[in-house]
């Protein structure tokens, strides 16, 4: 970023998609977070299910009033629906994670594209600049061939 001020409007505009960028990587940090530990939840709440199932499973291979069997049935459902719930929640939380990747990889190529145009624009300065150095010195040269032109023509 050699020869563009700080000032520069590109050099600010690199300044504000760094913190998008920065601000998207916070985001998906929190998405991914959010993502692992509702799908840890699905997995011990489907884990507690199928114990819970074992066990009154064999439980019922003993005999069981007909009350307690509904209060099973009943609170099996429960389980169902919660795991159910449960693992709906956990694939939005991965769709989010998804969308704050994608986020994120936007921001990053926006960074490397204004980085890249203020690069460009230093370049373009710099080529400038030396076409300026280079008409002076082409002007400087061309006066003292002149004036010692002069001064031979002189004597």
């Amino acid at each position: 970023m050699d020869g563009v001020p700080s000032s520069h409007p590109l050099q600010l505009l690199v300044q504000q998609a760094q913190q998008q960028r920065d601000q998207a990587q916070s985001a998906l940090r929190r998405a991914a977070e959010a993502a692992s530990q509702a799908q840890q939840q699905n997995e011990q709440l489907r884990s507690y299910r199928d114990d819970y199932q074992r066990r009154w499973s064999a439980q019922f291979h003993q005999g069981a009033t007909m009350e307690i069997l509904q209060c099973y049935r009943s609170f099996m459902q429960r389980l169902d629906q919660a795991v159910t719930q449960q693992t709906r929640q956990a694939e939005l939380a991965a769709a989010r994670q998804a969308q704050a990747r994608e986020h994120l990889v936007e921001s990053e190529r926006r960074v490397a594209a204004v980085r890249k145009l203020l690069q460009r624009r230093a370049a373009e300065q710099s080529q400038v600049q030396r076409q300026r150095e280079q008409k002076q010195s082409d002007e400087l040269a061309q006066r003292v061939h002149w004036n010692a032109k002069r001064a031979h023509n002189a004597h």
